[in-house]
């Protein structure tokens, strides 16, 4: 699964609007400076996450972007879901965006690829805006962790 770039600044967006729930909006000039996202297609983002029902704008000098939904009830599998459609590595093990393949009775790493499909669902389903805020950030240490630095493309 590679995450698309909406998916990335949509999550980016709300997140910032979890760091200020309960308070005041912010403007999209400042969402968009904050999570170095081009304001007009953040714009458009916006207005895809107001239509799910996970933000309200206020419109006026003091208007803005404020979650619609408490932080507890938006999922980074749902939003990625909404941008992406699929969480799946491969098309064969898609439940939603599925092609067959000639090769499914006789595939053997499909199997794996069906349960790196249901590891990340199960993940990204439990990882509420309000989980994903209260972690840490990822240090560059974690990235490159020595044990997994023999897989070239990870």
């Amino acid at each position: 699964m590679k995450l698309s770039m909406k998916s990335d600044y949509a999550l980016r967006a709300l997140l910032t609007l979890v760091e200020h729930y309960g308070g005041e909006p912010l403007s999209i000039r400042e969402l968009a400076a904050r999570n170095d996202i081009p304001k007009r297609y953040l714009e458009q983002i916006m207005l895809d996450l107001k239509g799910k029902g996970w933000v309200k704008s206020l419109p006026g000098r003091d208007g803005g972007f404020l979650l619609a939904l408490p932080p507890t009830e938006i999922t980074m599998g749902q939003v990625i879901r909404h941008f992406d459609e699929v969480l799946a590595p491969i098309s064969c093990v898609s439940a939603n965006k599925y092609e067959p393949c000639t090769q499914e009775p006789v595939c053997r790493f499909r199997r794996v690829l069906l349960q790196v499909r249901n590891l990340t669902a199960r993940l990204l389903d439990n990882s509420t805006l309000a989980k994903v805020f209260s972690g840490q950030p990822v240090e560059r240490e974690e990235v490159f962790f020595q044990g997994f630095m023999g897989g070239a493309g990870i």
